[in-house]
């Protein structure tokens, strides 16, 4: 399996195939539209990430030492955001979730093409995410 690093670069380079903002913005629904179906029973206010406009809902769980996360969002951009931070840190150690940079988030100019509250909402994903990481890193210790 690749790394964080790794696969941050293969988005990168995934992004740089497209000449327009707008084409990256209907791949990033596309690639929501790809995310698994989240179970009903995880669509509640115990996993809905509190400061994002839309709403998510995230259910991280761990299996062997690695976090996996599932998701959904009643919007399909952000269906879209919160897909490729699962493709970046599910099946990874507590470890290196908490210690990824996400750089790809500027590289491909996606914090400079959102609103601020959007923004925001990507950052409480981030954060739910590696609260997870923390919570199950701290109980393996």
């Amino acid at each position: 399996m690749m790394t964080i690093a790794e696969a941050e670069k293969e988005i990168v380079e995934d992004f740089a195939l497209f000449d327009s903002w707008e084409e990256k913005y209907q791949y990033i629904i596309e690639l929501g539209q790809k995310l698994p179906v989240l179970d009903q029973a995880y669509k509640t206010d115990a996993f809905k990430i509190k400061g994002c406009q839309s709403s998510v809902w995230l259910r991280g769980f761990e299996q062997k030492g690695l976090l996996y996360f599932q998701a959904d969002s009643d919007s399909t951009f952000v269906k879209g955001e919160i897909a490729l931070l699962i493709y970046l840190l599910s099946g990874r150690t507590p470890e290196e979730i908490l210690e990824a940079k996400l750089e790809f988030i500027d590289q491909i100019g996606l914090r400079q093409h959102i609103a601020v509250t959007r923004a925001n909402g990507l950052a409480s994903m981030i954060k739910q995410m590696k609260t997870y990481a923390l919570a199950v890193s701290s109980v393996q210790r």
